[in-house]
């Protein structure tokens, strides 16, 4: 496994780490506004424009299928410059196309500059991961990732507060500015980012440069559980806001509202499976990858548990479902951090940037095909068969998580 945390956490105050997270966590909080706030104008898409479920599932993806396309040419960039140029130009494109779509007059066109934004977005994706790893030492990642990947929840809750809000008051157009105005301001915080340290390429180590997913699969099963992991995810923030309104007769604030609790749960989610991967690596005597995946397994078993109790009790018309949605809205995004964490932790310096944009790439794609697959599974079967499906995913994701004592092992168990 390699580590580029020493020298970086001798070399920098613990003030000006904390800020490099704050910086990380706000540019990739601002991108996750634009990639998942579409998902909130769902109903205006429905109410206004004519679209079906299906349909609108595949407006509100195309952000994220875009991401697909560049998350590891963004990575490749982020190996060779440093954090600070990704940041900071991702920001600014993401920004400007927020605002080509938010003033285009046809649906096609507001779809094409949503993908060419998702293109741009995948940037804080890759950049921000490596900060983590390149500022703090090893007991402090887990609690430290964490932390940031709050910035996907709280970004979904920002959105699901602003955005439905907006768009029942002033339309679709309006709505988008929102995300635009946000990235815009994450630019001019990026240019304060200061790259992690590292060895000089040409003086690097043979093992810090060498291909990672060469001799190992380690990489190869935390992409694949994650992608699988991730459908509950997308199919909860996706689809939680308009089953509120259509199937339990919330109004959009309402539900708005209670999405964005959710995703500030979730959030504390994730911080929370950071430190108890941290208290892991304390008490397993220095196996750091062990610590972040063992966890994973339980939290995997954890969501499927999760999304079948939401099937039998919306199936039964239950009140309960809405807290059990709650549950899934915590659980189902609560891995995120430690994979990160593995992945950055065994890619090194120089291939961090690639392992995390293929590892964005694997979740991405399955985020871009996931709501117009379950949209139109919702629109024939309804929403409880949709729940029991995903409730299989995190099933298969259990033996996909690889439990290895060292990550020099090459099967994982």
């Amino acid at each position: 496994m390699c580590d580029d945390g020493g020298v970086a956490v001798s070399s920098m105050s613990s003030v000006r780490r904390w800020l490099m997270l704050a910086i990380a966590l706000s540019a990739t909080l601002c991108a996750n506004v634009f990639i998942n706030g579409v998902a909130f104008l769902i109903p205006t898409l429905n109410s206004e424009r004519g679209l079906d479920l299906a349909r609108a599932g595949l407006m509100s993806a195309m952000p994220s299928l875009g991401m697909v396309v560049t998350l590891i040419a963004w990575g490749y960039v982020v190996d060779r410059v440093g954090e600070r140029l990704v940041l900071t130009l991702g920001s600014a494109l993401t920004a400007a196309a927020g605002f080509a779509a938010a003033s285009a007059e046809s649906l096609v066109a507001v779809a094409a500059f949503l993908f060419l934004g998702g293109m741009a977005a995948a940037s804080s994706n890759t950049a921000s991961g490596r900060l983590v790893v390149g500022w703090f030492a090893a007991e402090q990642r887990g609690l430290v990732m964490g932390i940031r990947q709050t910035a996907q929840p709280l970004g979904v809750g920002l959105g699901a507060l602003v955005i439905p809000r907006v768009a029942e008051n002033h339309g679709v157009s309006a709505a988008l500015l929102f995300p635009a105005i946000v990235c815009a301001a994450s630019a001019l915080m990026c240019l304060a980012v200061i790259d992690p340290p590292r060895t000089p390429r040409a003086q690097a180590s043979e093992a810090d440069l060498a291909n990672p997913y060469r001799d190992s699969r380690l990489l190869f099963r935390i992409h694949l559980a994650s992608g699988l992991l991730v459908v509950p995810q997308v199919l909860v923030w996706t689809f939680t806001l308009v089953w509120l309104i259509s199937e339990r007769g919330w109004s959009p604030g309402s539900a708005g509202l209670l999405v964005t609790f959710a995703q500030v749960l979730g959030a504390g989610g994730r911080i929370a499976a950071g430190r108890w991967s941290d208290s892991v690596l304390k008490r397993s005597g220095g196996d750091v990858f062990g610590a972040r995946t063992r966890p994973i397994r339980i939290i995997a078993g954890a969501a499927a548990v999760c999304m079948a109790s939401l099937a039998l009790l919306d199936w039964l018309d239950s009140p309960l479902s809405v807290a059990m949605m709650m549950a899934a809205s915590v659980v189902t995004v609560s891995d995120n951090g430690l994979a990160f964490t593995a992945i950055a932790e065994i890619a090194g310096p120089f291939w961090s940037g690639r392992a995390l944009g293929t590892q964005n790439t694997s979740q991405l794609f399955t985020a871009g095909i996931v709501p117009p697959l379950f949209g139109g599974l919702i629109g024939i079967a309804g929403y409880p068969v949709a729940f029991a499906v995903c409730a299989l995913f995190p099933l298969m994701a259990i033996p996909a998580v690889p439990v290895a004592v060292s990550p020099a092992t090459p099967v994982g168990d």
